[in-house]
């Protein structure tokens, strides 16, 4: 029998975290793996919003290996596994047909190029930037010492494994000509010098800003292409606040609207059945806050910038009379309509970093899944 080509299940978690890393979600939530084994081999993979016995149907129908969605399978701790439960039956069932299930939840929400970025670009809201930033400690700098003939093909290399990212910007370091010293002992092959003897020699320090979630594979790309046997380099800590990460994202539209034209905008786009205004119909709107599913905890900070609308779901009684005192409105698209671009557009993601990385994976979306709620 032909051995189809794959990848292993880690290689998949792995390349979601380094772009959705699991340290951005809530500490309340349960993201990542939720069952499978890491070193099984997988070659198509579905995408769905929720792991639904149907879903995980369809996935199991169309030989998938695994299954990403965006609500966790195991949102807390299970006392027990039995079929007696919704959970336990489709745990059960997954083990049994070898797929693994891995949830992107608020890692996806708060992550750079994320859920409510994507929200923000359905509904043509522009020049966008997180609306409540993530808590710093995310970034590292990294120093390396590096021979000037090596310095530009180096750079490329640590850019190229994820470094040197700030805001909108890529390709970011620092360089600075120096002088450095070293003396190679017995048994060493070094780039330049001699064996016992001092050396001086010209340097460049070359400086970049890393995510935490990737020094492992900046360095070690680093380690690998640069021309010294041992590399000199330094890991700094920063408390830097990162300014393209953070729940909610906040812009501006093209054009100014009225409220109900925007709402309208907003119910096309989406795809809504129905949708809930808070707000005086006729209001103007220019900036714009969204943040997909349940966003109700943003309207404070939203009003604070000055956003006119938030565009989100889950909206309760005294949450909307909170927004009518702050002189905000608000677009209850509901939390399926404002989540539910996230299967085709992380399966178009993922299929991009796929084709870079000439995996072989396949990636398919959920059939179409279905809003709990239907609107008479």
């Amino acid at each position: 029998m032909k051995k189809i080509p794959s990848i292993r299940l880690q290689d998949l978690i792995g390349l979601l975290n380094s772009h959705y890393p699991q340290n951005l979600a809530e500490d309340w939530d349960n993201v990542g793996l939720q069952v499978g084994d890491p070193k099984q081999q997988i070659s198509k993979i579905m995408i769905a919003l929720d792991p639904t016995p149907s879903t995980i149907q369809s996935a199991i129908a169309q030989q998938c290996q695994a299954l990403i969605t965006h609500h966790p399978l195991i949102f807390k701790p299970l006392k027990k596994i039995s079929t007696d439960n919704e959970t336990g039956q489709i745990l059960f069932t997954a083990i049994r047909n070898n797929l693994a299930i891995i949830s992107v939840h608020t890692n996806l929400d708060h992550a750079a190029d994320g859920l409510n970025d994507w929200l923000a670009n359905a509904l043509q809201v522009e020049q966008t930037k997180p609306l409540l930033i993530a808590k710093p400690g995310d970034l590292v700098k990294l120093v390396v010492f590096v021979p000037p003939e090596a310095v530009e093909m180096l750079s490329l290399t640590l850019f190229n494994a994820g470094a040197g990212h700030i805001g909108k910007y890529d390709q970011c370091s620092f360089q600075q000509q120096g002088v450095g010293t070293f003396r190679a002992h017995k048994g060493c092959t070094p780039h330049i010098g001699t064996v016992g003897e001092q050396e001086n020699t010209a340097e460049i320090r070359l400086e970049t800003i890393v995510p935490r979630t990737l020094v492992n594979r900046v360095v070690t790309k680093m380690i690998k292409a640069h021309p010294y046997e041992e590399v000199a380099y330094d890991l700094i800590s920063l408390d830097n606040q990162r300014c393209d990460i953070g729940l909610g994202r906040i812009g501006t539209i093209a054009k100014q609207k009225k409220l109900a034209e925007f709402a309208y905008d907003c119910k096309r786009q989406l795809g809504c059945n129905g949708i809930r205004l808070v707000g005086d119909s006729d209001a103007s709107v220019r900036k714009v806050a969204v943040c997909g599913g349940s966003g109700a905890m943003l309207i404070r900070e939203a009003a604070r910038q000055g956003a006119d609308v938030l565009v989100t779901g889950d909206i309760k009684y005294h949450e909307a009379q909170t927004a009518q005192s702050l002189g905000i409105s608000l677009i209850d698209a509901g939390h399926f309509a404002t989540e539910q671009l996230m299967a085709k557009v992380l399966a178009q993601k993922l299929e991009q970093h796929a084709q870079q990385r000439a995996w072989p994976v396949q990636y398919i979306v959920a059939p179409e899944e279905q809003d709990p709620f239907t609107f008479i």
